[in-house]
C-alpha cells in the first residue's frame, strides 16, 4: 500500500470541485462533512477516512477508488481490478448467473497472467500471438 500523499489529493479535490461547478460550501454539504474540514483536505493539512473519500466522491460523481489511489489508501492495480468488477456487477444488460460467470473467467485470466509473468514467460494473449 502507498504512503499517504495528502497535498497531492486536496490538489486533485479542488480541481474536481471546480470542475462540477461547485463551491467549497456546496460540496461539504452534500458530501455531509463540515466546510472547515474539507478546506483542510484540500489544502493537505488533513487525512480523510476511506468513508469521507467516498462521500465526496459520491457528491462529485467521481470513482471513490481514484481518490483512494490518490490518498495512498489504494494502489492503482487494486483500483484497476475493483472499477473492472463494479462495472460487471452494474451491468443491468446481464442477470446474476452471467455476472458471476465473468468474474471466474476475469480472475481465472488474472491468475493465469500473474502466474506467466513469475515464471518470466510472454503475457501478450494468444490472439496478439498469432497475429505476430
Amino acid at each position: 500500500m502507498a504512503s499517504l500523499n495528502v497535498g497531492n489529493l486536496g490538489e486533485y479535490l479542488r480541481e474536481q470541485r471546480r470542475t462540477a461547478q461547485l463551491s467549497l460550501r456546496q460540496l461539504a454539504d452534500a458530501a455531509g462533512v463540515s466546510n472547515p474540514y474539507l478546506s483542510q483536505i484540500e489544502r493537505g493539512l488533513r487525512k480523510p477516512s476511506a468513508e469521507v473519500l467516498q462521500q465526496v466522491a459520491k457528491a462529485l460523481r467521481i470513482s471513490a477508488e481514484t481518490l483512494y489511489v490518490r490518498a495512498g489508501i489504494l494502489d492503482e492495480k487494486e483500483r484497476e481490478e475493483l472499477e473492472t468488477r463494479a462495472v460487471i456487477l452494474a451491468d443491468p444488460s446481464i442477470n446474476e448467473r452471467q455476472k458471476q460467470v465473468l468474474l471466474q473467467i476475469y480472475d481465472s485470466f488474472r491468475k493465469e497472467n500473474a502466474a506467466e509473468a513469475v515464471d518470466g514467460g510472454d503475457t501478450a494473449p494468444d490472439a496478439e500471438r498469432t497475429a505476430s
